[in-house]
This record gives C-alpha cells, structure tokens and sequence, in this order.
C-alpha cells in the first residue's frame, strides 16, 4: 500500500508556472533525499513554422498516439482523432506546443482534467477544447487508442 500512496505523492508535484526554459525528467519519489539526484537532459522543444500542415498533421497525430503513459495516449489519440484535421494552423501550433514541450506527461495529464491550474503559456483555444474533450459529457467508452482505419476512410 506504501508503493502506492507514495506514487500518488509524487505524481501531485505543484505544475510548472510561467516560461520553460529548461527540460529534463527529474523522476521526483516523494522521500527522496535527492542527494543522487540526475538531471536528464532533453532537447529544447523547437516550433517548425515551415513545416506543411499535411506532415505537421501526421507528425502530432503520432506524437498523440505515442506518449510516456497510457492515459495520455488515449486521451490525446482520441482527441487528435476528433479534432486534427479541422483544426486551424495557429490550434496546429498550439497543440504541438502544449504535447511537445512539457518534459512530463502527468503536467498535461493534470492540466486536461483540471486537477492543476494551466499555466498560462500553454491556456489557450487548444487547451480548452481539450479540458471539455475530457469531461467526455457524452459518456464514451474510452478504453484504448483508437484504431488507424478512420484515416484510410478519410483519403478515399
């Protein structure tokens, strides 16, 4: 039972707040004395203002899909499903942002179900289409990612 009251500890540390200037994964444990304390480092978060929307549209759709927790694939797969492909070139970059540059996927976790504040930087159309997305009003099922058929639907 300790194992895991002290997971959920851990997963509640406060959000980021402001501008991230730094990423990396901390792997914060809740009685850690953090004197082995690693940084690993990950690459800075880079926008693609030249990308075409057609790869740009793919690329998020596979970063929805591939996430570092099943919550968040299927959440995010199911939400790139339904809103992807009308989203405008500004929701594009938006959403990218808001999928791409936070180093923890429990910060988008939190922020999409409400449980923490949004920081500002990533506050914006996007994320409140997907906090509404994720009050799921109309009772889904959503138990897995959905299946890529609809895109093959969706190119004849």
């Amino acid at each position: 039972m300790y194992l895991v009251t002290g997971l959920c500890q851990a997963a509640w540390r406060p959000a980021a707040t402001g501008l991230v200037s730094s990423r990396g994964y901390r792997g914060d444990a809740p009685d850690d004395t953090r004197v082995d304390l690693i940084e690993i480092p990950l690459p800075p978060w880079e926008e693609k203002p030249d990308e075409p929307i057609d790869i740009k549209k793919r690329r998020l759709l596979y970063e929805s899909r591939k996430r570092g927790m099943l919550e968040n694939c299927i959440l995010l797969s199911l939400f790139a499903k339904q809103y992807l492909n009308t989203m405008s070139k500004k929701q594009l970059q938006q959403y990218d942002r808001l999928i791409n540059e936070p180093s923890n996927d429990w910060d988008i976790y939190y922020w999409a179900t409400e449980a923490q504040p949004t920081p500002e930087v990533y506050q914006g159309e996007v994320m409140d289409m997907l906090k509404e997305f994720t009050k799921n009003r109309n009772h889904e099922q959503r138990l897995d990612a959905p299946s890529l058929e609809y895109l093959e639907k969706e190119s004849q």
